[in-house]
């Protein structure tokens, strides 16, 4: 007696080789979208209101007075008052290598700890391998609170009464 073998279409089940074939390809798409999100999320800008990166409020204009350097943390820089006209707000990475930059306020002076350049409080180069003055962020007066664009940098090849941000009278 003959047996009649069925053909494979008429099967209603998956064989062992085609389960396996059909895992295979859906862990190797779940593995392929888990890297692209981690990608996209790798390349997107972390950048949030009101964090570096972005536009930062550092405080009403009367918390700094006349001929103080003030060191704000949210911006990575300093505001420092230079008169009664206003205040220079500077990046606190030094323009020679990328150091950080701390205000030495028993001397006076910003000093990098890197290289020994050292800087006056409008930024400008007293002594050491930088080749210019700190580095400075654009900032404007809203309702008497200095806000700081941190998105840009401007750099400066010696200071100019220009570069400082002018309160208003009485401030």
């Amino acid at each position: 007696m003959s047996v009649a073998k069925m053909p494979a279409a008429n099967l209603k089940g998956v064989n062992r080789r085609q389960f396996l074939g059909l895992a295979w390809a859906a862990a190797s798409l779940a593995l392929l979208g888990q890297a692209l999100v981690a990608l996209f999320q790798f390349l997107k800008p972390a950048t949030q209101a009101g964090a570096f990166g972005s536009k930062v409020s550092t405080g009403n204009i009367k918390e700094f007075p006349v001929g103080s350097v003030s060191t704000v943390r949210a911006m990575h820089g300093f505001v420092s008052r230079v008169g009664p006209e206003g205040v220079l707000v500077m990046s606190w990475r030094c323009p020679h290598l990328g150091c950080t930059v701390p205000w030495v306020e028993a001397e006076g002076k910003f000093d990098c700890p890197c290289h020994g350049s050292i800087y006056n409080t409008k930024g400008e180069v007293l002594a050491g391998p930088s080749p210019r003055p700190l580095d400075l962020y654009p900032a404007e007066i809203v309702n008497n609170e200095l806000i700081v664009d941190t998105s840009r940098v401007i750099q400066r090849a010696q200071f100019d009464a220009s570069q400082v941000v002018q309160f208003p009278p009485g401030a």
